[in-house]
């Protein structure tokens, strides 16, 4: 908790005000399986769902990446929120008083000291900025550049743009003036330091800047587009503590409300194209960074919506990007549209060109799906005047067909071909049965891997998991917490047997911690339990244990059994030790070392023996 002093009665209020269910459903599309709800995992790239929420136990559980926790876990993990931000959102959501004071240790209210100085520095920059643009001479030709390009005041005060001028250092003076340490807002990417170390120069000179922010609306970076000739012509700010291009989107925090409203969103190449398509009435538009579309960006984006639309431009590079981007966003679990310019245009032109209502209806609203898309995407790589070029792309336009689930949208793609090339529709399908085939058991084969989630990630995961049948004492433990974690009795009882002798080291801290819950007052409470654990590993195993299958035997009896199991395992290392040790001293001819070895072994057996009787 950072040393946020939260009082345990508001992190319970929470809890129990909030059904994980709800929660989570905000986020991810939820079917009842029996007593579990399951969905695609929102932290990592799955077609599998893998992703089980226990009403129950108001716990979620992702059995490809692992993640785990509580109510406020997912919204910390969803929302890249620290545990104090997460419960503080949830309270204010439920009408909790947020009366809590903070005690945070020295390292920890440093950062936040240091975050907090550098959005303030990077929100002056913006004022600042935006006033050059609108009040001086300076800005004069930048603002003439903007309107030529279709944007109004409104606009342009709404986006908050503005203009760096080409002096070299009036941002840096401006910001040193109000006591801003250079050092920090050179971390914070505002600034830079003079090739021979004597000073600071801007970092931004002569361009257009606009701001780019955070999920809360906060000013952390800025895109800035050169004016006139130079390169390069867009010049992003540096990845800071605050900015990660990867994992930021542009205008995504004015975008989100109509986002989340509408289940929908738009995806630009650039931010200009993002405020020109706001103008005509899109206001579910977001762009990336100066950098391609990542997973981390699909993942975001998946977090607000169902359905994406690729705007992207009408040159050949623009319908590259797109192409490469369509399985990403697939793979995220979105519904995936492409929306078509023409002649090569961007957004940006064919709105000054065309006007805003013809952008939203013309374009946007008549996306075509993603096998329209390859199909005609296709076309562009074959000269169908050609005999082998038509032979060509027949063949690879049957085989994005035949990727349809669909049997009526398989029929119609395979009757436009037969039209427009005057082949058999009979033999279409034949190939088209063919690649489907062979597309099926390459899937039948791939998914025979009992843990393929679908990403790379999980790789390491998948081999451990498959592997052989777990030892008799790893069961042992694993379900002995299972139960624990659900009976207070059980608990206390396998605390006097059993203690921490435990062998794995994850298991051990778990009932440590169980042990000293319990000691505390405190009754069976899986998500209760699961918040009071300190360490992100111990959170993923307890409730990797909580989400076991709960339909084993159990009484005293079996317990006992499973204390023993547990307990004899380091007498039976030790063993088995020996007895190498004794191999290898056979092998050196070292008979006395053997011998009294195999004297120790035998021992230890005999012990071993009357202990399980």
């Amino acid at each position: 908790m950072a040393g946020v002093l939260i009082p345990d009665e508001v992190i319970d209020a929470v809890r129990n005000h909030h059904d994980i269910v709800e929660v989570v459903g905000k986020y991810v599309h939820l079917t009842k399986h029996g007593k579990y709800m399951k969905g695609l995992c929102p932290f990592h790239s799955e077609k599998t769902p893998s992703f089980t929420v226990t009403p129950e136990l108001q716990i979620f559980h992702c059995y490809g990446c692992g993640k785990g926790g509580n109510v406020i876990r997912f919204v910390e993990e969803m929302e890249g929120y620290t545990f104090p931000e997460a419960v503080r959102m949830l309270a204010e959501d439920a009408g909790i008083p947020v009366t809590w004071s903070s005690n945070v240790s020295g390292h920890s209210q440093e950062q936040d000291n240091v975050r907090n100085k550098i959005i303030e520095a990077h929100e002056l920059a913006v004022k600042f900025y935006h006033y050059i643009l609108n009040n001086t001479r300076q800005g004069d030709e930048a603002k003439r550049y903007l309107i030529e390009r279709g944007l109004t005041d409104k606009l342009i005060d709404q986006f908050m743009i503005g203009f760096a001028p080409v002096d070299w250092d009036v941002l840096t003076r401006f910001l040193i003036n109000r006591e801003f340490d250079p050092q920090l807002l050179e971390k914070g990417g505002l600034i830079s330091v003079k090739n021979d170390g004597d000073g600071y120069y801007d970092r931004f000179r002569s361009r257009i800047m606009f701001p780019i922010r955070d999920r809360n609306g906060k000013a952390v970076a800025f895109v800035g587009r050169i004016v006139g000739e130079g390169q390069p012509k867009y010049l992003n700010s540096p990845e800071t503590m605050l900015f990660t291009k990867s994992r930021m989107l542009y205008n995504l925090d004015l975008a989100r409300p109509a986002i989340k409203k509408a289940k929908q969103m738009v995806l630009f190449e650039g931010s200009m194209d993002v405020i020109k398509a706001w103008s005509a009435g899109i206001q579910t538009g977001v762009a990336t960074l100066g950098t391609a579309l990542t997973e981390e960006h699909c993942l975001l984006l998946k977090r607000y919506g169902d359905e994406i639309i690729i705007c992207y431009d009408g040159d050949s590079a623009g319908q590259a990007a797109a192409y490469k981007s369509i399985p990403l966003l697939e793979q995220s679990g979105l519904k995936v549209l492409v929306a078509l310019l023409p002649n090569g245009t961007d957004p940006d032109e064919y709105i000054k060109t065309h006007g805003g209502d013809a952008f939203r209806h013309g374009v946007v609203e008549q996306a075509v799906s993603v096998t329209k898309f390859k199909l005609i995407y296709l076309r562009k790589n074959h000269i169908l005047s050609r005999e082998e070029g038509r032979n060509q792309y027949i063949v690879e336009a049957v085989k994005i067909v035949a990727e349809l689930d669909s049997s009526t949208e398989r029929e119609i793609h395979l009757k436009e071909l037969s039209k427009e090339f005057d082949i058999s529709l009979d033999a279409l399908k034949q190939d088209c049965h063919e690649f489907r085939v062979q597309h099926q058991n390459f899937k039948h084969q791939r998914d025979n891997n009992q843990f393929s989630w679908n990403n790379g990630r999980n790789e390491k995961r998948k081999t451990e998991r498959s592997s052989t049948v777990l030892p008799a004492y790893v069961n042992a433990e694993r379900r002995l917490l299972h139960v624990m974690m659900r009976n207070r009795d059980v608990a206390l009882a396998v605390h006097d047997k059993l203690g921490d002798s435990f062998n794995i080291d994850n298991h051990e801290a778990i009932a440590a911690y169980l042990y000293a819950y319990y000691a505390s007052g405190y009754e069976a409470d899986a998500a209760r339990f699961v918040a009071t654990l300190e360490d992100d590993e111990l959170e993923r195993t307890a409730t990797e244990l909580l989400m076991m299958d709960g339909g084993f035997p159990f009484d005293d009896d079996i317990m006992d059994a499973w204390i023993q199991d547990i307990l004899k395992v380091p007498k039976l290392r030790e063993i088995e030790k020996k007895k190498e040790e004794a191999v290898r001293a056979e092998r050196a001819g070292d008979v006395m070392m053997a011998a009294r070895l195999l004297q120790e072994i035998n021992s230890l057996e005999r012990e071993l023996k009357n202990y399980l009787q």
